[in-house]
Protein backbone atom coordinates (compact mmCIF):
# COMPACT_ATOMS: atom_id res chain seq x y z
CA UNK A 1 0.00 0.00 0.00
CA UNK A 2 1.19 3.68 -1.33
CA UNK A 3 0.35 6.40 1.33
CA UNK A 4 0.19 10.04 -0.75
CA UNK A 5 -0.30 13.27 1.08
CA UNK A 6 -3.24 15.24 -0.65
CA UNK A 7 -3.40 17.55 1.95
CA UNK A 8 -2.56 18.45 5.47
CA UNK A 9 -5.51 16.56 6.48
CA UNK A 10 -5.84 14.03 3.71
CA UNK A 11 -3.86 10.63 2.60
CA UNK A 12 -4.42 8.14 -0.38
CA UNK A 13 -3.99 5.08 0.59
CA UNK A 14 -3.46 3.47 -3.09
CA UNK A 15 -4.11 -0.39 -3.21
CA UNK A 16 -3.24 -2.72 -6.41
CA UNK A 17 -6.93 -2.05 -7.05
CA UNK A 18 -8.41 1.19 -6.08
CA UNK A 19 -7.67 3.56 -3.35
CA UNK A 20 -8.88 4.73 0.09
CA UNK A 21 -8.77 7.90 2.17
CA UNK A 22 -7.67 9.00 5.54
CA UNK A 23 -9.45 12.63 6.88
CA UNK A 24 -7.96 13.75 10.03
CA UNK A 25 -9.64 16.05 12.29
CA UNK A 26 -7.30 16.21 15.10
CA UNK A 27 -6.95 12.90 16.56
CA UNK A 28 -9.70 11.74 14.80
CA UNK A 29 -9.69 9.95 11.90
CA UNK A 30 -12.62 9.15 8.87
CA UNK A 31 -11.53 6.73 7.14
CA UNK A 32 -13.60 7.16 3.07
CA UNK A 33 -13.37 2.88 2.20
CA UNK A 34 -11.47 0.41 3.29
CA UNK A 35 -9.96 -1.97 0.15
CA UNK A 36 -10.11 -5.37 -0.49
CA UNK A 37 -10.13 -8.19 1.76
CA UNK A 38 -6.49 -7.93 3.64
CA UNK A 39 -6.05 -4.20 3.23
CA UNK A 40 -6.85 -3.76 6.97
CA UNK A 41 -3.25 -4.59 8.59
CA UNK A 42 -1.63 -2.17 6.49
CA UNK A 43 -4.23 0.78 6.96
CA UNK A 44 -3.91 -0.09 10.99
CA UNK A 45 -0.05 0.49 10.37
CA UNK A 46 -0.85 4.20 9.08
CA UNK A 47 -3.69 4.85 11.82
CA UNK A 48 -2.16 7.99 14.24
CA UNK A 49 -5.86 9.20 15.93
CA UNK A 50 -8.56 7.09 16.61
CA UNK A 51 -10.72 5.49 13.87
CA UNK A 52 -14.11 6.84 14.72
CA UNK A 53 -15.75 6.24 11.46
CA UNK A 54 -15.53 4.34 8.03
CA UNK A 55 -17.82 5.86 5.10
CA UNK A 56 -18.61 3.58 2.73
CA UNK A 57 -19.13 5.04 -1.15
CA UNK A 58 -20.90 1.73 -2.62
CA UNK A 59 -20.93 -2.06 -1.96
CA UNK A 60 -18.06 -3.09 -4.58
CA UNK A 61 -14.97 -5.76 -2.74
CA UNK A 62 -12.36 -2.94 -3.54
CA UNK A 63 -14.12 -0.77 -1.27
CA UNK A 64 -16.08 -2.71 1.15
CA UNK A 65 -13.62 -5.66 1.52
CA UNK A 66 -11.91 -4.69 4.88
CA UNK A 67 -14.80 -2.75 6.41
CA UNK A 68 -15.82 -5.80 9.08
CA UNK A 69 -12.29 -6.20 10.09
CA UNK A 70 -11.52 -2.95 10.51
CA UNK A 71 -15.25 -1.68 12.54
CA UNK A 72 -14.35 -4.52 14.89
CA UNK A 73 -10.82 -3.88 15.70
CA UNK A 74 -11.40 -0.13 16.44
CA UNK A 75 -15.04 0.31 17.21
CA UNK A 76 -16.15 2.61 14.40
CA UNK A 77 -19.16 3.44 13.39
CA UNK A 78 -19.48 2.00 9.44
CA UNK A 79 -21.72 4.48 7.17
CA UNK A 80 -22.98 3.60 3.83
CA UNK A 81 -26.28 4.92 1.65
CA UNK A 82 -29.44 2.92 2.29
CA UNK A 83 -29.68 1.19 -0.56
CA UNK A 84 -26.02 -0.16 -0.20
CA UNK A 85 -26.47 -1.05 3.51
CA UNK A 86 -28.75 -4.17 2.83
CA UNK A 87 -25.98 -5.81 0.28
CA UNK A 88 -23.10 -4.51 2.61
CA UNK A 89 -24.75 -6.85 5.46
CA UNK A 90 -24.99 -9.82 3.29
CA UNK A 91 -28.50 -9.43 3.26
CA UNK A 92 -29.36 -9.07 -0.24
CA UNK A 93 -26.95 -9.51 -3.69
CA UNK A 94 -25.95 -6.28 -5.30
CA UNK A 95 -26.48 -5.78 -9.15
CA UNK A 96 -24.25 -6.72 -11.31
CA UNK A 97 -22.66 -3.69 -14.02
CA UNK A 98 -23.92 -3.69 -17.52
CA UNK A 99 -20.76 -3.68 -19.38
CA UNK A 100 -20.10 -1.61 -22.31
CA UNK A 101 -17.92 -3.68 -25.63
CA UNK A 102 -14.94 -1.81 -24.41
CA UNK A 103 -15.48 -2.71 -20.85
CA UNK A 104 -15.83 -6.04 -21.19
CA UNK A 105 -11.63 -6.69 -21.67
CA UNK A 106 -11.08 -3.80 -19.18
CA UNK A 107 -13.16 -6.09 -16.70
CA UNK A 108 -11.45 -9.49 -18.03
CA UNK A 109 -7.79 -7.92 -17.13
CA UNK A 110 -8.80 -7.06 -13.59
CA UNK A 111 -7.62 -9.22 -10.83
CA UNK A 112 -10.50 -11.64 -9.17
CA UNK A 113 -10.97 -10.26 -5.73
CA UNK A 114 -12.33 -12.23 -2.84
CA UNK A 115 -16.10 -10.99 -1.43
CA UNK A 116 -16.39 -8.72 1.19
CA UNK A 117 -17.59 -10.30 3.87
CA UNK A 118 -20.65 -9.24 5.90
CA UNK A 119 -20.41 -5.88 7.92
CA UNK A 120 -22.87 -4.14 10.24
CA UNK A 121 -24.02 -0.80 8.75
CA UNK A 122 -24.40 1.42 11.17
CA UNK A 123 -25.76 4.48 10.27
CA UNK A 124 -28.06 4.57 6.61
CA UNK A 125 -27.73 7.96 4.70
CA UNK A 126 -29.39 9.76 2.12
CA UNK A 127 -28.70 12.34 -0.04
CA UNK A 128 -28.30 15.96 1.70
CA UNK A 129 -27.40 14.32 4.71
CA UNK A 130 -23.94 15.65 6.82
CA UNK A 131 -21.55 13.40 8.45
CA UNK A 132 -19.71 14.77 11.51
CA UNK A 133 -15.71 15.52 9.80
CA UNK A 134 -13.95 18.30 7.66
CA UNK A 135 -16.35 20.77 8.85
CA UNK A 136 -19.31 19.07 7.58
CA UNK A 137 -19.19 16.29 4.80
CA UNK A 138 -22.38 16.54 2.59
CA UNK A 139 -23.83 12.89 1.49
CA UNK A 140 -24.19 13.41 -2.22
CA UNK A 141 -26.25 10.46 -4.35
CA UNK A 142 -24.65 9.36 -7.33
CA UNK A 143 -26.83 6.52 -8.49
CA UNK A 144 -25.59 4.71 -11.66
CA UNK A 145 -22.63 2.81 -10.84
CA UNK A 146 -24.80 1.27 -8.02
CA UNK A 147 -27.97 2.10 -7.45
CA UNK A 148 -26.66 3.55 -3.58
CA UNK A 149 -23.80 5.06 -4.53
CA UNK A 150 -22.74 8.23 -2.71
CA UNK A 151 -19.65 11.04 -3.03
CA UNK A 152 -18.86 13.29 -0.29
CA UNK A 153 -18.72 17.00 -0.60
CA UNK A 154 -16.50 19.16 1.93
CA UNK A 155 -18.01 22.67 1.39
CA UNK A 156 -15.32 24.36 3.45
CA UNK A 157 -12.30 22.89 2.37
CA UNK A 158 -14.02 22.65 -0.90
CA UNK A 159 -13.06 18.79 -1.46
CA UNK A 160 -15.25 16.00 -2.86
CA UNK A 161 -14.27 12.11 -2.36
CA UNK A 162 -16.50 10.77 -6.01
CA UNK A 163 -16.30 7.38 -5.24
CA UNK A 164 -16.42 5.16 -8.20
CA UNK A 165 -18.95 7.93 -10.18
CA UNK A 166 -15.54 9.11 -11.34
CA UNK A 167 -12.10 7.88 -12.08
CA UNK A 168 -9.16 9.52 -12.70
CA UNK A 169 -6.52 7.37 -14.83
CA UNK A 170 -4.80 9.27 -17.36
CA UNK A 171 -7.80 12.06 -17.37
CA UNK A 172 -10.36 12.38 -15.04
CA UNK A 173 -13.94 10.84 -16.93
CA UNK A 174 -16.85 8.88 -15.55
CA UNK A 175 -16.20 5.98 -14.27
CA UNK A 176 -16.55 2.18 -15.78
CA UNK A 177 -18.53 -0.93 -15.02
CA UNK A 178 -21.97 0.95 -14.06
CA UNK A 179 -25.30 -0.37 -13.67
CA UNK A 180 -27.29 2.11 -15.20
CA UNK A 181 -24.89 4.46 -17.46
CA UNK A 182 -27.66 7.11 -17.97
CA UNK A 183 -28.20 7.80 -14.55
CA UNK A 184 -24.21 7.75 -14.08
CA UNK A 185 -23.86 10.21 -16.79
CA UNK A 186 -26.55 12.41 -14.67
CA UNK A 187 -24.48 11.89 -11.50
CA UNK A 188 -21.07 13.71 -13.33
CA UNK A 189 -22.97 16.00 -14.41
CA UNK A 190 -24.27 16.82 -10.78
CA UNK A 191 -20.81 16.33 -9.53
CA UNK A 192 -19.48 18.75 -11.87
CA UNK A 193 -21.83 22.17 -10.31
CA UNK A 194 -20.21 21.13 -6.82
CA UNK A 195 -17.68 24.43 -5.69
CA UNK A 196 -14.87 22.02 -4.98
CA UNK A 197 -10.54 22.44 -5.78
CA UNK A 198 -9.28 18.99 -4.91
CA UNK A 199 -11.01 15.97 -6.20
CA UNK A 200 -10.17 12.07 -5.04
CA UNK A 201 -11.23 9.37 -6.97
CA UNK A 202 -11.97 5.87 -6.28
CA UNK A 203 -9.67 4.49 -9.02
CA UNK A 204 -6.71 7.10 -10.38
CA UNK A 205 -4.67 10.00 -9.38
CA UNK A 206 -5.89 12.93 -7.04
CA UNK A 207 -6.51 16.14 -8.19
CA UNK A 208 -4.88 18.41 -5.37
CA UNK A 209 -6.31 21.83 -7.10
CA UNK A 210 -8.46 22.59 -10.12
CA UNK A 211 -10.30 19.99 -9.92
CA UNK A 212 -13.74 21.93 -10.64
CA UNK A 213 -12.34 22.73 -14.30
CA UNK A 214 -11.94 18.77 -14.55
CA UNK A 215 -15.09 17.41 -13.26
CA UNK A 216 -16.62 19.90 -15.89
CA UNK A 217 -14.46 18.86 -18.64
CA UNK A 218 -15.22 15.36 -17.65
CA UNK A 219 -18.99 16.70 -17.75
CA UNK A 220 -18.62 17.89 -21.07
CA UNK A 221 -17.67 15.25 -22.98
CA UNK A 222 -21.69 13.59 -22.14
CA UNK A 223 -23.59 16.81 -23.00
Amino acid sequence: MDVIEVLPSLRMLRFEVGAAYLWRDGDELTLIDTGAVGSAAPIDEVLDGVLRRIVLTHWHEDHTGSAAELAARHGAEVVAHRLEAPVIRGEAAGAPPVLAEFEVQLMAALPALPPAPPCAVDREVADGDVLEFGGGAVVVAVPGHTDGSIALHLPGPRALFTGDAVANVGRTALGVFNTDRARAIASLHRLAELDVDTAVFGHGEPVPHGAAAALRAASAEHR
